[in-house]
C-alpha cells in the first residue's frame, strides 16, 4: 500500500511538473510570483549606485545560473552575461539595468531602502529603486527561469544583459566596449522593457522609431570678475551674466529649430556667490539638454556655445568654460521589430490594454545596442494599480513620478505583465521551426 501511494504521489507530482513547465508565461508567472516579488523585496532593500553593483550583479549572476545559464561576470564593470543555448538559430539579447539612485525613499514601505553610501564627490546620499530597475531585473529572472523550462517552445541562443551604470548613461559603452558583441553572440534582436508611473499595471506601451532622446549634459562656468555689491562698476558681474544667457538659450529651441522638431534646454542648476553683498568671480550653470536626430543635437551643443560666448562679450568678460558630459544618444526602435511584436502583446494582454504612445524626451542607453547594429526595441510597463492612479487623475495631478523618493511599483501585477510580454515576445522571435 504504501509503495502504491509513493508511486501516485510520485505521479502526480510529475504531472504538476509538468503542467507547470507546459503552461503559458503569463500562467507560469502567477504560479511562480511568491518567490520573485520576494526576489523584487531584496533588490528593493538593497540598492547599489552606478558603477557599484558589486553585490546586485552577484546575485542576478547566481539567479542566472540556477535557471541554467553559462554566467560570465565583470563585463564592463559589474555587467554580467547569462548564455542559455537551444539549438541552432537567431540570438536573442533580453537586457536589464542593474543601479540605482542617489535618493533618499520615502514610500514608507515596509521593505524601503534604508541604504547610505558615499557618493563619487564623497557625500553622504540615500540610495533608492527609484526608476524600476529592481523590477527589470526581477523580470528577466522570470522570463530566464520560464525560457530556461520550455526550451521545447523555443530555438536559438538566448542572450542575458545585466547591464551597470545606465543613470550615468555610460554602461552600455562600458560593456560594448569590453567586447559584449564579440566575447558574446552579436544578438539578432534585443529587449527591454522600463517601468512607467503613469500607466496602469496590465498594460503596456510602445512607440516605433525614435521613442527617447538624444541626452546630453552640459556644464557652463560663466567668468566675471569679483567685487562688492555696493561698487558694481569695478565688477563683472557673472550672475547678470548667466541671467541673460539663461533667457537667451531659449530662443534656440524657438527661433532655430524648426518648429516641428522636439527639442528641450532645461538650466536645472546655477550656483554663485557666497553673501549677499559680494559679486563672484564665476556662477556655474548645469544644463540638460534633449533633442532626437543627429542634425538638431549638433545645432544645439554648437549654440549653447556660441550664445555662451556672445553673453561673455557682450559683458567684456573672459570666455566661459564648457563641458559636455553624460551623452546618451536617442533610442530608435526598429520599426519592423516593432510590428512583429506589438501583436504578441496585443494577444497576451487584449489590444485595450496596448497603447502606442508619442515619443518622450527621457533618455536610455539601451539605444548604444542599437547603434552598434542590432534591432532594438524597448517598452514600457504599467507599474501602478489603476485604483492608485485614479485620485491623481480626478484631481489632475501627476503620479509620483520615476526618480520620485516616493514612487514605487506594484509589483506582483507588474511583474505578471512583465513577464508574460517579454517571453511570449521571446518565443516569437526564436520560433521553433516546424518538423
Amino acid at each position: 500500500m504504501k509503495r502504491r501511494m509513493a508511486y501516485l504521489t510520485a505521479t502526480l507530482l510529475l504531472a504538476f511538473a509538468s503542467f507547470v513547465c507546459a503552461a503559458e508565461p503569463a500562467e507560469w508567472a502567477a504560479a511562480n510570483l511568491d518567490d520573485l516579488v520576494a526576489l523584487y523585496q531584496h533588490l528593493h532593500r538593497n540598492p547599489e549606485l552606478s558603477f557599484a553593483e558589486k553585490e546586485t550583479s552577484a546575485r542576478i549572476a547566481e539567479e542566472w545560473r540556477k535557471a541554467g545559464a553559462e554566467v560570465t561576470e565583470r563585463v564592463g564593470g559589474y555587467g554580467v552575461v547569462g548564455i542559455v543555448k537551444n539549438g541552432a538559430g537567431p540570438t536573442l539579447m533580453l537586457r536589464t539595468d542593474l543601479d540605482a539612485l542617489p535618493v533618499t525613499e520615502q514610500t514608507g514601505l515596509a521593505y524601503a531602502s534604508k541604504v547610505v553610501v558615499k557618493d563619487a564627490a564623497g557625500k553622504e546620499v540615500g540610495t533608492m529603486h527609484a526608476c524600476g530597475h529592481d523590477i527589470h531585473m526581477t523580470n528577466l529572472v522570470g522570463v530566464a527561469r520560464y525560457l530556461a523550462a520550455n526550451k521545447d517552445r523555443w530555438q536559438g541562443t538566448l542572450m542575458l544583459v545585466g547591464q551597470p551604470a545606465e543613470e550615468r548613461g555610460s554602461g552600455a559603452r562600458a560593456m560594448l566596449a569590453d567586447g559584449l558583441f564579440k566575447r558574446f553572440p552579436k544578438p539578432d534582436f534585443a529587449l527591454a522593457l522600463h517601468c512607467d508611473s503613469t500607466l496602469a499595471t496590465g498594460k503596456v506601451a510602445f512607440r516605433a522609431g525614435y521613442a527617447l532622446a538624444n541626452v546630453d549634459s552640459v556644464d557652463i562656468i560663466v567668468r566675471g570678475r569679483g567685487g562688492h555689491g555696493a561698487f558694481p562698476h569695478t565688477a563683472i558681474d557673472p550672475v547678470v551674466q548667466a541671467a541673460h544667457l539663461i533667457v537667451d538659450l531659449q530662443t534656440i529651441i524657438t527661433r532655430e529649430l524648426h518648429p516641428s522638431e522636439p527639442a528641450v534646454i532645461t538650466v536645472g542648476s546655477i550656483h554663485a556667490g557666497t553673501k549677499h553683498n559680494i559679486i563672484a568671480d564665476e556662477c556655474h550653470l548645469q544644463l540638460t539638454v534633449r533633442s532626437y536626430t543627429d542634425k538638431a543635437r549638433k545645432h544645439l551643443l554648437a549654440a549653447i556655445e556660441r550664445k555662451a560666448k556672445a553673453a561673455a562679450a557682450s559683458f567684456g568678460a573672459p570666455e566661459p568654460k564648457i563641458t559636455l558630459s553624460d551623452g546618451t544618444p536617442a533610442m530608435f526602435n526598429d520599426e519592423k521589430l516593432v510590428r512583429r511584436v506589438a501583436p504578441v502583446f496585443e494577444q497576451v494582454l487584449g489590444k485595450e490594454n496596448v497603447q502606442d504612445r508619442e515619443p518622450q524626451l527621457g533618455g536610455e542607453d539601451f539605444s548604444e545596442y542599437g547603434l552598434a547594429g542590432v534591432p532594438i526595441f524597448m517598452y514600457w510597463l504599467g507599474t501602478v494599480d489603476a485604483r492608485r492612479l485614479a485620485p491623481f487623475v480626478d484631481r489632475g495631478l501627476p503620479p509620483p513620478s520615476l526618480h520620485s523618493p516616493n514612487y514605487y511599483p506594484d509589483a506582483p501585477d507588474a511583474l505578471k505583465t512583465g513577464i508574460a510580454t517579454m517571453a511570449t515576445a521571446a518565443i516569437e522571435l526564436l520560433k521553433r521551426e516546424a518538423k
